[in-house]
């Protein structure tokens, strides 16, 4: 069963929650982000990316950058610019982005239970990747980015969440990048009881984005394990801030691909070795997006076709060889273009659907070569092939809207 756990947010003061609020630090580059903070200096890309206060030929993972985090960490809590509740909590974080509405709980999840697997799994982390979180958490003694958990329906919580909202008005409520986000805190120990208590009888949770957060937090945890053998369990390194969204809620976006070249190919030659796994239709220069699973839109020399996955390029018993994911990469991108580990081969590169199919022909006409567009991987995949403990290949998912970070943060001691 699920732990979910109240705690001491440290936390923006009203007034400057949209000026802290700031995307992931995995979504941009260092030069993205000294754009994105110009004259904020409250935004939590100071701490998140602090590279970005430190000269430009700086060494991203050298240990003046952790110091420096630490460092504008501490400065927005001594300025009084964050402060930290009295009492452990429980949060709603509310998203809305062109209508559609995601309503999360805002929480620290057990480490046990990921080590356990009741917190599910479905990517491989990288290594580099885990220490670079691992060396940041540890050095500010605090989770400072939320990992984006998912729940199946469960009709009591919502209730719990409607009724707080509808009698409570939000902490926060701002608008970034034209995504509402506003934030309830629950307060009350008698419904922060039973939110707990309904997670209790929550078998499984799904982590949908943050994979080496995760990973990061919980090898943190151990590590202050090994530092304290008396550990009682219920010290606060053995959480991490998560938000836990119902999965009725969200929508995978569209995660698409561009390759760099034909392999050798010719246009003519490509097209006919393409055939014999999928039918292939010109459809013109309109932009095409596929509006159904095994389907996918191909745009090479200014010209877009749909192709249709032929009967045995995929087992619909196989949860993972079933994913559109699999299938182009299989099929196509593997026998046919010569990209055989789409992680590290840099002939071909990942656009989130976010960024519309004009970015598709922008980047094939450009320093890529071709594209394809894809239908989405949906949560139910997702879960299934966590649940088999099965592993989605890479790229499979894109959450749209991101967690803002800043907004919630979890102290270690």
């Amino acid at each position: 069963m699920s732990v979910l756990r109240p705690f001491k947010a440290i936390r923006p003061k009203k007034e400057y929650a949209s000026k802290v609020a700031a995307l992931p630090y995995d979504v941009m580059n260092s030069e993205e982000a000294r754009e994105m903070v110009k004259g904020n200096p409250y935004s939590f890309l100071h701490v998140d990316k602090a590279e970005i206060d430190l000269p430009k030929d700086t060494y991203i993972y050298s240990e003046e950058v952790y110091d420096k985090a630490y460092e504008n960490l501490s400065s927005l809590v001594s300025d009084g610019v964050l402060q930290q509740d009295e009492k452990p909590c429980i949060y709603i974080y509310e998203q809305t982005r062109e209508g559609k509405v995601q309503t999360g709980i805002v929480g620290c999840a057990s480490i046990d239970d990921y080590m356990n697997n009741v917190i599910k799994k479905h990517e491989l982390t990288r290594a580099d990747k885990e220490a670079d979180r691992i060396h940041h958490v540890d050095t500010l003694d605090a989770n400072t980015g939320p990992i984006f958990l998912a729940h199946r329906k469960n009709d009591i919580l919502k209730e719990i969440i409607t009724d707080w909202k509808e009698y409570h008005e939000a902490e926060y409520d701002f608008v970034s990048d034209g995504v509402r986000q506003e934030v309830w805190v629950i307060d009350d120990d008698k419904v922060i009881n039973r939110i707990t208590e309904e997670f209790s009888n929550i078998p499984s949770l799904y982590i949908a984005d943050g994979h080496h957060r995760a990973a990061s937090a919980v090898k943190v945890g151990l590590k202050r394990r090994e530092a304290n053998p008396n550990y009682t369990g219920d010290e606060e390194f053995n959480f991490f801030l998560c938000v836990v969204f119902c999965a009725d809620d969200l929508a995978i976006m569209d995660y698409n691909r561009v390759i760099a070249d034909l392999n050798g190919n010719t246009k003519d030659e490509f097209i006919n070795k393409i055939s014999d796994k999928f039918e292939v239709e010109k459809v013109g220069n309109s932009a095409y997006k596929p509006e159904k699973r095994h389907t996918f839109g191909m745009y090479l020399e200014n010209e877009w076709y749909c192709l249709k996955a032929k009967d045995g390029t995929f087992d619909e018993k196989d949860p993972v060889k079933s994913l559109d994911v699999s299938i182009l990469q299989n099929n196509l991108i593997s026998p046919i273009l010569g990209i055989d580990d789409p992680r590290t081969d840099k002939r071909i590169d990942f656009v989130g659907g976010i960024r519309g199919l004009g970015e598709l022909e922008r980047r094939a006409d450009s320093d890529m070569k071709l594209a394809f567009s894809m239908y989405p991987t949906t949560l139910d995949e997702l879960m299934a092939i966590a649940d088999a403990g099965l592993i989605m290949p890479p790229k499979s998912t894109w959450f749209e809207p991101k967690l803002l970070s800043g907004l919630f943060i979890h102290e270690l001691h």
